[in-house]
């Protein structure tokens, strides 16, 4: 494995964990203890992580949200404009007899109104807000509604039970949110509880649409959950850093700024 490749499963693995163990990565990685050390350093020079004996931890400070401090609340004041332009684009995908997924998520909540009434879907929603935004516009729609856990701080349902009915359906599109997108650290949400019912509608979309306005661009929050490049489209506003647009282009994933 090259040094570049070394790095980025550190860091999606720090992630993921919040710690790593200098030995473990030694195993995993077939390389030695003194390679890690060294990989290590570099990666707390660039402000990922924090070194302790032994290994490494992640650097909470560098994450704006954890799931505490997260709430859907809070997140919907957040460049609402931005996030009302983004669903109108994402709802112009939408078409006839399709069966769609949508994610939780402070900008996700506006889609439901920009889908045309009358339109025939099926919708798979498993967050309060989302299921009361397609009850109220989407009349003509077969709901989907997998329960479980509810989370208060983004008004997910989440349980195994959910996530597996999820992985029974064929969506053909997905329409993702996240907290925080960085070409190399990977697509992160707030809540580690997020994880696996995000892979499962990656997992069995046929399109993955991502929604997020500019600010989550060269954000790391604290759950991974997928690689950029996993995604087909990406739906953004003006402000989203040029440096992104070239990645997105050099990944060849279509992308609309509103």
């Amino acid at each position: 494995m090259k040094k570049r490749e070394r790095l980025d499963y550190i860091s999606k693995q720090i992630i993921l964990e919040g710690t790593v163990s200098i030995k473990e990565l030694s195993n995993r990685l077939g390389v030695s203890s003194m390679t890690i050390r060294r990989d290590l350093q570099e990666l707390a020079q660039e402000g990922i992580l924090k070194l302790i004996p032994g290994g490494a931890v992640i650097r909470r400070e560098s994450t704006p949200f954890n799931e505490e401090e997260y709430t859907v609340t809070k997140a919907k004041s957040h460049m609402i404009k931005e996030k009302i332009k983004i669903c109108q684009k994402a709802a112009s995908l939408v078409r006839e007899e399709d069966t769609i997924i949508i994610d939780t998520g402070s900008t996700t909540e506006h889609l439901p109104r920009f889908i045309p009434q009358n339109m025939r879907l099926t919708i798979v929603c498993y967050c309060l807000n989302i299921l009361l935004g397609v009850y109220q516009h989407n009349k003509g729609s077969q709901i989907i509604f997998p329960g479980g856990y509810f989370h208060e701080n983004s008004l997910m349902f989440e349980s195994l039970e959910g996530i597996e009915l999820i992985r029974r359906v064929r969506a053909n599109k997905a329409f993702v949110s996240a907290a925080g997108v960085d070409e190399k650290l990977g697509i992160t949400c707030a809540n580690f509880y997020e994880v696996q019912t995000k892979r499962a509608i990656i997992d069995y979309s046929d399109t993955k649409i991502l929604l997020v306005d500019s600010s989550k661009f060269g954000k790391v929050t604290a759950a991974y959950f997928a690689d950029l490049k996993e995604m087909d489209i990406v739906i953004t506003d003006s402000g989203i850093p040029r440096e992104y647009l070239q990645a997105l282009e050099r990944m060849n994933i279509q992308y609309y700024v509103v």
